[in-house]
């Protein structure tokens, strides 16, 4: 029996009203999903992320490895580090500083930015490749960066070799860290600043130094610090915890478009088993010894990415290298 609509005391023009919307929504998220299901079918980028995660061994929306605590290494710098051939590289915001097997420094430069043209005074995450040190170097203070350029350096004499000429109008504000993809013969850059210029990767050749072009990231990390290509993904290093609240930083995953010109961000890990909540920094994959290295800073109080001060019962700030011993994580 229908029951007249005056009855409910419900006037007819609401009614209608409510009825139009309904079909507006219901269309709106039709063309949603008919859209959705045709850039599925004409853009593979989706599919060739799948492959790029097969690749690294990787499940989607999972972490890749498992990784194991083994031993924390006090260093001279607070910036990035990186190893290759039994050596390992720690870059500080002014230093570079080479370390034998052992951690004991075996070369140091402390004048890195001597013969640069422009005014450069930060070094971020570095990388190595080939016994040749890849550096984004620029002038950063109070979470400006200007002047950015990629420098490589002699991975024995920590001496400038050969600079890349960088493109400017790519929209990166900043660089946070550097790294180098043999596969595809790509170095790509970071951005810390945490708006439009942090949504991508910025890709150069390898061997040519020539731009390459942008990897959007989707849902990006903020803040990030270092960036690390391994086994076919990259992983990058976010300060998004607070350490005032003593919260974790993180580090994510990127599954990369076959492209390159889209990446899928997966949390890879928590870092809530270092002594003290701090400042996340570089980060590399040592493959001979089935090692992972992060560097982690605590003590100083950083505010707009430079440190102010000092928290309770520190008198400077430590830097550290954290080496995790690690393995493809176990599918569920």
């Amino acid at each position: 029996m229908q029951i007249p609509l005056a009855l409910l005391g419900i006037p007819l023009r609401r009614v209608e009203k409510i009825a139009g919307l309904a079909l507006l929504v219901g269309a709106a998220l039709a063309l949603a999903l008919n859209q959705k299901s045709f850039a599925a079918k004409s853009d593979p980028a989706a599919a060739e992320t799948d492959a790029a995660s097969a690749k690294s061994g990787a499940v989607a929306g999972s972490p890749a490895h498992a990784y194991s605590l083994a031993a924390v290494h006090r260093v001279n710098g607070r910036q990035g580090v990186c190893v290759e051939g039994g050596f390992y590289w720690v870059s500080g915001s002014t230093t570079l500083t080479k370390y034998d097997e052992n951690w004991n420094v075996v070369a140091e430069n402390t004048d890195p930015f001597k013969g640069f043209e422009l005014e450069v005074n930060h070094i971020g995450d570095i990388d190595v490749y080939q016994n040749e040190l890849y550096l984004g170097v620029e002038h950063f203070m109070d979470g400006v960066g200007k002047n950015i350029q990629i420098a490589v350096y002699d991975g024995d004499t920590l001496e400038r070799k050969r600079v890349f000429p960088f493109c400017g109008d790519t929209g990166q504000m900043e660089c946070a860290g550097i790294a180098v993809d043999p596969d595809s013969r790509t170095v790509y850059m970071v951005s810390w600043i945490d708006e439009e210029s942090s949504w991508y990767l910025y890709m150069y050749d390898l061997d040519t130094g020539d731009y390459k072009g942008r990897l959007l990231m989707d849902n990006p990390p903020k803040w990030l610090q270092g960036v690390a290509y391994y086994n076919g993904s990259l992983y990058v290093t976010s300060d998004d915890g607070d350490a005032d609240r003593d919260e974790p930083d993180h580090m994510y995953r990127i599954d990369l478009s076959a492209d390159r010109s889209f990446g899928t961000v997966t949390l890879e890990r928590t870092f809530d088993d270092v002594i003290k909540q701090g400042e996340i920094e570089g980060l590399s994959f040592d493959p001979e010894r089935g090692q992972f290295l992060m560097l982690y800073n605590r003590g100083a109080r950083i505010v707009l990415g430079m440190p102010k001060g000092f928290y309770d019962g520190y008198t400077e700030e430590i830097h550290e290298v954290y080496m995790y011993d690690f393995k493809e994580a176990p599918r569920s």
